[in-house]
């Protein structure tokens, strides 16, 4: 499955979806956003029952304040329109697929 730009105009849909959402909050210029995206890509594409965004900070500030974003690369995770799990820094595929089966 392709990973989804998220926006300001689209966010209200991802927010709404009957699927577990991984958000992952980057910038082009953050060294270890570089080192999470791989591994986001690829649990987008080996998990289709997951619905994986990516939001660029520097595109899009008013939705990482809402999150509360003060660091990147942050991982959120959202089920049913509510935040379920968050972390922030890099992490192992094994731990970013963790926080997504709760």
């Amino acid at each position: 499955m392709a990973i989804l730009k998220v926006t300001n105009e689209n966010f209200e849909s991802v927010k709404n979806s009957e699927k577990t959402v991984l958000l992952d909050f980057y910038a082009d210029w953050c060294g270890p956003c570089r080192m999470v995206s791989p591994l986001v890509d690829e649990i987008a594409e080996e998990n289709p029952q997951y619905l994986v965004a990516k939001i660029n900070i520097d595109d899009d500030p008013e939705l990482a304040q809402r999150f509360g974003v003060v660091s990147i690369p942050t991982l959120v995770v959202m089920k049913n329109g509510e935040v379920i799990n968050q972390s922030v820094g890099a992490r192992p595929k094994a731990q970013i697929l963790a926080m997504l089966e709760g």
